[in-house]
């Protein structure tokens, strides 16, 4: 299929507070109306971004992740965002892909904010993450992610491009907003992709205070939907037509350089 239905939600964290956000989701999603397909909540959706995961993490079979599974299965859509998980003793900044079978992939931070001590907290992951729906590939990443280009860098295969969309989901705080949608901009230029940002808005428990400028843009950078300043939910179709189209016209990908990433997880399809 060429058209894809992506709704993002920006919306206003309770910090800390996993029952008021998974009941905020809930309402949000289910009043959601016309076609739903991918539904993108921002990093740590259920809390915040916050730096006490001994209190706050729970397991692939928690009430958040079975929160994820329930509603996609009820609402038959793709659920996207990033929640606090344990495993094995260690913690990760986990952005879970949930299919409405109650299948699943995802994706570990990779970059962990330093600045935020996040690294003090969590482990980085060490594995990109791309899923597959409809004939589109999607590359997910996490917030400070997007300030690494190399780790959201297209490696062509045979010639043709490794994925279609880039979905970050982030807390990005307002004092580096300008940072926040020109790297947006630049990595869907750069990558020949569609490229969607979902933030969260409002100030955070630690009294930071984020505009969101959740984005969606596309392959020459262009920006087909922005909000800032408010909670918001809102879909967007996009074409793929459109977008092989401009990679045989401007075949740039051709002559990217040659590299290699740590290996993939195996891709999750839902078509």
């Amino acid at each position: 299929m060429s058209l894809l239905h992506i709704t993002t939600i920006q919306a206003d964290l309770v910090w800390e507070d996993k029952e008021a956000n998974l009941r905020r989701f809930t309402d949000q999603i289910n009043a959601i109306s016309g076609k739903k397909e991918i539904v993108v909540l921002p990093e740590m959706f259920s809390t915040g971004f916050s730096m006490r995961p001994e209190a706050l993490a729970e397991t692939m079979t928690g009430p958040s992740v079975s929160w994820m599974r329930n509603t996609a299965r009820e609402q038959h859509i793709i659920l996207t965002g990033s929640l606090i998980i344990e495993e094995n003793g260690q913690y990760y900044n986990r952005l879970i892909w949930m299919l409405p079978t109650g299948d699943y992939g995802y994706y570990d931070k990779k970059h962990l904010f330093a600045m935020g001590d996040e690294h003090k907290h969590y482990q980085a992951g060490e594995k990109r993450f791309i899923a597959s729906v409809n004939g589109w590939r999607v590359n997910l990443l996490i917030c400070y992610d997007l300030r690494f280009p190399v780790w959201a860098r297209q490696q062509p295969q045979n010639d043709a491009a490794e994925y279609d969309l880039l979905i970050y989901v982030a807390n990005w705080p307002v004092m580096r907003n300008h940072a926040w949608k020109t790297l947006l901009q630049a990595r869907a230029i750069e990558n020949q992709c569609y490229v969607v940002g979902v933030n969260r808005v409002g100030t955070d428990g630690k009294g930071v205070y984020h505009s969101g400028d959740t984005m969606l843009v596309d392959p020459l950078g262009a920006i087909l939907y922005q909000v800032a300043d408010k909670e918001e939910v809102h879909t967007t179709v996009i074409d793929k037509a459109p977008l092989i189209a401009l990679r045989e016209k401007l075949p740039f990908l051709h002559d990217a350089d040659p590299f290699v990433l740590p290996v993939f997880q195996p891709t999750v399809d839902q078509s």
